[in-house]
Order: C-alpha cells, then structure tokens, then sequence
C-alpha cells in the first residue's frame, strides 16, 4: 500500500529546500545590495536574477499550498503559532517584487528609494523565515489540536541566531552567483567576500547545531542516545568536507564550485533538520502521520502535484539553461 503522508512529507519538504536554494541567492544579491555601487552596477547585480527570480519563489506556495492540503493541522497551528513572522516575510517579498518593478523607472533618489525598499524587503524576507526556522525547533505548544501558546514564542535569542545565519547564508548564496554570473571589478568583490561569509556561514551553523542540542531534549536523545544511527552522523561530517571544499574551490578562484559548495552547506544543514525533528511535523509532539489529511484527500492532491512538478522542473531548468552565461554591461532587464 502506497504511504501517501509520507509521500507528501517528502513533497513538502524537497519544495522548502527547493525554496531555500533557489531563492536564497536572490534574496543574497538584496542583502548585498549596499555594497555596489549605484547605478550601473546595481543594475548589472538585479539583471542577473531578473529571469529568474519570480519563478523561484513558486516553490514556496508549493510548500505552504502542500502544507494545508496534506497537513491541515499542521498549518492551522503552525501559521496562528507564527503569524507575525509569516505576514512580516510576505509583505517584505510583495515590497521586494515591487522595488524590482519600480526602480527601473526612476532616476536619482527615486531609485535610491526603491533600492533601500529592495534591500530592506530581501534583509527582512531571509530574517523572518530564519527565525521561524529556529521557532519551529524550539517547539510549539498545542492543546486540543489547537495551538496554545503565546503572540511572540517565536522571539527568543535562538530564533534571533537563526534569523541572521539565514541571512548571512543567503548572503553567501549572491556572493557566489554574483560571481558566476559577472567577469569585472564587481566580481573580484565579491569574490573577496565569499571567505569571510564561507567562514561566518560555518560558524554560524556550529553555532545553531549547538543552540539546538541545548533548546531540544527530543534533539539531544536522538544525536547522543546510545541507540543513534551511523546515519545521522554522516551529515556533520559531509558538512564539514562540503566547508573545507568550499574553502578550496575558492581560493583556487573557481566560479561555479564555490556555489555549488555553498548549496551543499544548505542541503545537509536542511537534512540535520529533518534527522533531528523526523517524525515531528509539529515539534515535539504531534508527528507528520497524525497531522496528515485523509487518504482519498491526499491521493486526489498527489495526482495534480504529479502532474504538475515535471512542469515545474522543466520550465525552471529551462529558464536556467536560456539565461545561462556572464550578464554584461548595457545587457539586462529594462
């Protein structure tokens, strides 16, 4: 018999990472915004996301529009639990849209206005969605299938240390792109900046991982109880050869590996995630079986999401493959 909330389980979360790599690095190039200069270069920085970038962010209402057809518990709680970061993250992506819309129709302090809302929109995006990240680890409370807790549970220090190592990590991410996808003095910027952030992306996941053991007892027995799996040890250490290649690759001054690299580092951080909380959907208490849908729901559900990812997949590697290569000055979005 086919285990459809698994399945599902396995859909949800392949389209958060799928969120988290492709827009990660778009997100990066706002956060990096104040670093170029204005004018021209920042133009050449949002050409070489400007195919691109809309289609990325279908991913996320793949995951939450996945979340409430599959888990409809699952997001009743977790969205009243998160409210305030949810609306905060979606009103700093719909200003981010518009700044990328407007700001090619203004001259002077108009577009520097639209870059500041730009830059502001992407920091606050990448902040938001790191701090429900750490809130989800922490836990939350549910009584009655009904979420029990208070307005800001999701603001403590840990969530906070998990905002700003998303947005370091989403600053990597640009850094790394910017530096595949430009060949001038811009690029030799951001190639300097890829060891600091490489070396502060690392740190700043040690630092989680350890934040984490501490917020988490069910997180601790599964990593140091005597019955954890070789597995599960695996991921720290292909992490850390992902860093120290990383390290390598740039220094050796490659373009593209240093991205890929960096993508690993999101992929096994993502996958150290899912191996501490499995089988909790709702931390630490409701697992992803008993917030599932009914089965005829999330069979009817799988046969669209079926049909509808090879589209999905197609169209994005397509869009890649078109707008692949070095984006020059004068070339670009207008």
């Amino acid at each position: 018999m086919i285990d459809l909330p698994t399945i599902w389980a396995v859909l949800i979360c392949f389209a958060l990472l799928a969120y988290v790599v492709l827009d990660g690095f778009d997100l990066g190039i706002g956060i990096l915004f104040p670093l170029a200069r204005r004018g021209e270069e920042r133009d050449r920085m949002m050409n070489t996301v400007a195919p691109v970038w809309d289609g990325n962010e279908t991913w996320l209402v793949l995951g939450g529009g996945g979340l409430f057809g599959a888990f409809p518990l699952a997001y009743s709680v977790l969205l009243t639990a998160f409210y305030a970061p949810v609306i905060a993250m979606l009103l700093a992506l719909i200003l981010r849209g518009v700044a990328f819309e407007f700001r090619f129709r203004f001259t002077g302090e108009g577009r520097n206005l639209w870059d500041m809302a730009f830059v502001g929109g992407s920091v606050v995006a990448a902040l938001m969605q790191g701090i429900m990240v750490g809130a989800f680890v922490q836990g939350v409370r549910v009584e009655d299938g009904v979420y029990a807790g208070g307005w800001f549970d999701w603001l403590t220090p840990f969530t906070l240390l998990c905002g700003v190592s998303l947005v370091v990590g989403y600053a990597l991410l640009g850094a790394s792109w910017l530096v595949i996808k430009l060949s001038d003095e811009l690029q030799a910027r951001m190639r300097k900046l890829q060891l600091p952030l490489g070396g502060a992306t690392i740190l700043l996941i040690a630092l989680v991982s350890v934040g984490t053991l501490f917020e988490s007892e069910a997180v601790r027995e599964r990593w140091f109880s005597a019955g954890s799996t070789l597995f599960i040890w695996t991921i720290p250490t292909v992490t850390a050869a992902l860093a120290l290649a990383f390290f390598l690759m740039v220094n050796a001054r490659r373009e593209v590996p240093p991205f890929l690299l960096a993508l690993g580092l999101f992929a096994t951080s993502f996958a150290g995630l899912a191996a501490s909380l499995y089988p909790y959907l709702i931390p630490p208490s409701i697992t992803y079986r008993e917030a599932a849908n009914a089965d005829g729901s999330l069979g009817f559900l799988l046969a669209g999401a079926l049909f509808l990812l090879p589209i999905i997949l197609g169209y994005t590697a397509y869009n890649y493959w078109l707008f692949r290569g070095k984006v020059k000055e004068g070339e670009g979005y207008h």
